[in-house]
């Protein structure tokens, strides 16, 4: 019972450091001093670097999608409505889920593992010395960066998946394209395109703050460093699944879909 308890009051206070630093890095994107170059710095390494495998990723998905729904539609005579199915999935929940994934893995396994190696060589401890504030200099840049790259990433992943469904549905079900594009066009609507818009900013902003927490709280050497970066990815996979069910919850309820 006693050892228990012990670990309920450590499993309350880590929430509390990590609702701390995720507060304190978003209080960083109004208040001085702003570090502008480490900004463009991690928006590149997040950004650039994870455009290539999140386009082929998406490209894929797209296709396979748009294969499966070719295989069943076209067996009950609704194949008119592959790119109706396509655009509402990748749009609404595919795109921004598959995205956020796919930039956790990369991109949350990375800072995890470079803030942990800086503080495991105590460079975290030297900025503190020299009154430059980690959480300002380290987490803040690390956030903003996800909360630009990871949209303008959906975005694209988005568009390249239905352009994959419909090569499936044009060359190989043979559909006719202006057909496919009229229902891809009948589902951007408002609803739609708020919906797939909001999540990835929720989504890039857990994903930062559950990597740099993890990473800001490495001890043990390499072992420790492994194991805060594989509770990184762990972790922000749970909370990107989680995060979406509530947040489809919410939007339904918003814009009055029936269930």
């Amino acid at each position: 019972m006693k050892k228990e308890t012990i670990h309920i009051k450590e499993w309350i206070s880590d929430l509390q450091d990590f609702y701390f630093l995720s507060f304190q890095g978003l209080l960083g994107l109004v208040k001085r001093p702003f570090y502008s170059k480490d900004v463009i710095e991690q928006m590149d390494y997040s950004g650039a670097g994870s455009f290539f495998i999140i386009l082929l990723i998406s490209l894929f998905i797209g296709m396979a999608l748009s294969l499966q729904l070719s295989a069943e539609l076209s067996a009950m005579g609704f194949k008119m409505y592959i790119g109706k199915i396509v655009g509402v999935s990748i749009i609404r929940e595919i795109g921004p889920v598959m995205t956020a994934l796919v930039y956790a893995g990369r991109v949350g396994s990375g800072v995890a593992s470079e803030l942990g190696s800086m503080v495991l060589g105590h460079q975290v401890d030297t900025l503190r010395v020299f009154g430059v504030d980690p959480l300002r200099k380290l987490v803040t840049p690390r956030i903003i960066g996800s909360l630009i790259m990871l949209p303008a990433l959906t975005i694209i992943g988005d568009t390249v998946s239905i352009l994959g469904g419909y090569y499936i549905a044009v060359f190989v079900s043979h559909q006719s394209g202006s057909v496919y594009w009229t229902s891809i066009r009948g589902v951007l609507n408002f609803e739609n395109v708020v919906s797939g818009s909001i999540k990835p900013f929720i989504f890039g902003y857990l994903t930062a703050c559950i990597s740099c927490y993890m990473g800001l709280s490495t001890k043990g050497g390499a072992i420790g460093l492994r194991r805060s970066t594989t509770r990184a990815v762990v972790a922000s996979f749970v909370m990107i699944i989680v995060a979406d069910f509530i947040l489809t919850r919410v939007l339904f309820y918003i814009f009055g879909f029936s269930l």
